[in-house]
């Protein structure tokens, strides 16, 4: 059974200093061919609102209150309160729990059925942990919740880059690539592009982890060693996969035309190259999880947070690919 139409939609509006309100009041400018709501401090939002100009009326949303579709200039609301007043670009860790509470809000909504998918703002990795939580990031604190390995994958207009690794150091990837955690990733990327994205047989492309992917053992043996037999196991099973391809040759068109999808060892192997090709109209993509999350290729910039000068190019493409991948995904995920 797919979605209903129109989709419902939530999104978290991250660091309360940084520019996540600003986007919350812009976007709500806008039509969108969904039921958008914010899980926010309404007081953040109408101030933010107010200082940028902008005429955006709240609503605040009960459990059991259907959210209509989009309407230019309104914003349904699941408050959560701030813990402290919020003053545009000044961190405050006393915030930190909420901006917490929002994701975990959010997680829960779409969880037990309420929402489709959630798409998140922008949060601040450092002031989280400056608070006392031990905190890595968006998609592994989302995959603490559900349950599952979660795949972090970034696309932009005619490329897909998912990660094998994600937020570690590079000293200790090469130990990460394991071939049950290289099989897994592997399966859950081509699980998704089928049944998230309506790919019947999906084509990856897939990057060695040294130079020249390994140079025949010269320069690391990881791809014979690990990489390889993986991809010839699946390949047994079905799978179109095609490497391991050295990364610096592989972001090609003579590639990258006939693929689907990229995967990277690691965040700065293929992460460069997309944001290169689409930063500020790019989205990033959790697979692996029971459910549809996307979010904004940026950070908080608190700098421009109030200013006005922001581009929503990013949040855009988020909140239309969460609406894209709900109406492609039966509901609830498989």
């Amino acid at each position: 059974m797919t979605v209903s139409t129109p989709p419902r939609i939530l999104l978290s509006s991250g660091e309360p200093a940084g520019i996540g309100p600003d986007l919350c009041a812009v976007i709500a400018q806008m039509p969108l061919p969904c039921a958008l709501t914010v899980v926010a401090d309404p007081d953040v939002l109408a101030n933010r609102a107010s200082r940028l100009g902008i005429n955006l009326t709240l609503s605040c949303v009960s459990e059991s209150a259907s959210v209509p579709l989009h309407s230019p200039g309104h914003l349904w609301v699941m408050p959560v309160k701030c813990a402290n007043q919020s003053i545009c670009g000044e961190l405050d860790k006393r915030n930190a729990c909420t901006v917490l509470d929002t994701i975990t809000a959010g997680v829960n909504a779409c969880l037990d059925g309420r929402y489709h998918a959630l798409v998140t703002a922008p949060v601040h990795k450092g002031i989280i942990n400056e608070a006392g939580f031990t905190f890595t990031g968006h998609t592994e604190f989302i995959a603490d919740i559900t349950g599952g390995l979660p795949v972090m994958m970034l696309a932009t207009e005619g490329l897909r880059v998912a990660l094998a690794t994600t937020h570690l150091p590079l000293k200790d990837v090469s130990a990460a690539i394991t071939s049950d955690r290289l099989t897994t990733v592997i399966q859950i990327l081509h699980h998704d592009l089928q049944k998230r994205f309506g790919i019947a047989k999906p084509r990856i492309l897939v990057c060695g982890l040294n130079p020249h992917a390994g140079e025949g053992g010269h320069l690391g043996k990881e791809e014979i060693d690990v990489i390889n037999p993986v991809l010839v196991a699946l390949r047994q099973k079905g799978m179109d996969l095609l490497g391991p391809l050295p990364a610096d040759t592989l972001f090609l068109p003579k590639y990258l035309d006939q693929a689907d999808a990229v995967l990277a060892m690691y965040h700065d192997q293929g992460l460069p190259v997309l944001k290169h090709k689409g930063f500020g109209r790019a989205v990033n993509i959790t697979l692996g999880l029971p459910i549809i999350r996307t979010s904004v290729d940026h950070g908080t910039a608190l700098d421009l947070a109030g200013t006005g000068r922001i581009d929503i190019g990013s949040l855009e493409t988020a909140i239309h690919t969460a609406i894209q991948m709900s109406q492609s995904a039966p509901f609830p995920a498989e």
